[in-house]
């Protein structure tokens, strides 16, 4: 059953038409973003392999600690941690794919974290 929803069928499209021209190579694989009400979820994924390398989200036990208050900081957090552990793998360049959401907010939050922590976009 295909979604009805407007907004979820436009993201859909935005997402296609990104990943037309974003592809992630092992040398540097594709930091991808998904948000929901609630959480916020990335991966750093080798589009060649077809592998996902690093993953994080607001629902790991990591950022669970974390004292943050808000989603933007939680996103912030992720982003910062995610950076930490593909820094750890030896990721250091990647490109950002950022799902069909506009670059605002926590989406926003998330790739500056990313950036903090040592990601080169």
């Amino acid at each position: 059953m295909g979604k009805t929803n407007p907004k979820q069928v436009a993201r859909e499209k935005r997402v296609k038409r990104i990943r037309k021209n974003i592809v992630g190579t092992p040398e540097r694989p594709r930091l991808r973003v998904f948000k929901s009400a609630k959480h916020i979820y990335c991966q750093v994924i080798d589009d060649v392999a077809g592998h996902t390398l690093v993953s994080m989200s607001t629902v790991d036990k990591e950022i669970k600690t974390v004292d943050a208050k808000g989603k933007t900081e939680f996103a912030r957090q992720v982003g910062l941690k995610l950076a930490e552990i593909a820094k750890s793998k030896g990721i250091a360049k990647v490109v950002f794919d950022r799902g069909g959401y506009i670059y605002h907010g926590r989406v926003k939050a998330l790739s500056e974290g990313a950036r903090e922590g040592g990601l080169e976009f």
